[in-house]
């Protein structure tokens, strides 16, 4: 029997984990990276979503599986257009004669646009607010008609992505406003996405679409606070500012599914992540 092939377009920080967990599951992994560095157990293409030419080496993949996992290389409706919209059109032209079984789109909770602290989930609309979410939400409609899912990911941390670490040592680069925040390790973001490929795989049914956030959303200076209290800083506010802006996310599918968040909240991860850089206190 012939092991299932998920070809993963942008292998990056997520793409590259992701793919390690599905090749330790027994999938044949194909990976499509703008880098002509290869990735270790992953098959490793060299290609730009953005240059149809470039893609050639798709057309005789046949993967069953595809996950769309591009990150935009600049804060620009350019970028954005470019690796999202024409970016997934491209691949799946290049994919036409022989389509995947099914269809992951790695999204953005940015495709919500209110900043009034509510709580939003799968149902909420997505309402744009500036360029970026306009062009992630272009690209999912480009799903609509084909057996596709839309992932919707909140703030992606994790191994090697240490800002918070380096703001919370620096009280006075806080943001002068308190908004709700939300985030998901980059760890439980590839375990879902791979648990929910293995249920495609098995013929199981899975939703359209999922936010895919932890199950805490916090204020930011609440979570700057405790990870200067972990890295041993002086209390840096006594009193925080009142929350005010941002925006709630809700999980609810995503805990539907069964799947058990192994960092349910920014405790959790970033304990973990501290001992894993190594930061010490002083």
């Amino acid at each position: 029997m012939t092991s299932p092939h998920v070809l993963i377009v942008g292998c990056g920080d997520l793409g590259a984990a992701l793919g390690q967990r599905l090749v330790a599951s027994g999938c044949r992994v194909t990976g499509l990276r703008r880098s002509n560095r290869a990735l270790p157990d992953i098959a490793t293409l060299q290609g730009d979503v953005g240059l149809p030419e470039s893609l050639r080496s798709l057309v005789d993949l046949r993967p069953d599986i595809l996950v769309y996992t591009v990150a935009a290389d600049a804060q620009t409706d350019e970028s954005y257009r470019r690796h999202y919209p024409e970016g997934l059109r491209n691949v799946l032209q290049a994919l036409q004669t022989a389509p995947p079984r099914h269809v992951f789109f790695i999204s953005s909770t940015r495709v919500y646009g209110v900043d009034d602290g509510r709580w939003l989930d799968e149902e909420s609309p997505a309402q744009p607010a500036d360029f970026g979410g306009e062009r992630l939400l272009e690209a999912e409609r480009l799903l609509h008609g084909i057996s596709a899912t839309v992932l919707r990911l909140s703030g992606i941390y994790g191994p090697g992505r240490t800002r918070m670490l380096k703001l919370a040592r620096a009280p006075h680069q806080w943001p002068s406003t308190n908004t709700w925040t939300n985030r998901i390790h980059r760890d439980d973001a590839a375990a879902f996405i791979a648990m929910l490929i293995d249920r495609v795989l098995k013929g199981e049914a899975i939703q359209s679409c999922y936010v895919v956030t932890d199950n805490a959303p916090a204020p930011q200076h609440e979570v700057l606070s405790w990870i200067a209290h972990q890295l041993g800083i002086a209390e840096p506010m006594p009193v925080l500012p009142p929350v005010a802006g941002g925006k709630r996310l809700s999980n609810r599918l995503m805990q539907a599914s069964g799947y058990e968040l192994q960092y349910p909240d920014y405790k959790a991860g970033y304990a973990a992540l501290i001992a894993s850089e190594g930061h010490t206190h002083g």
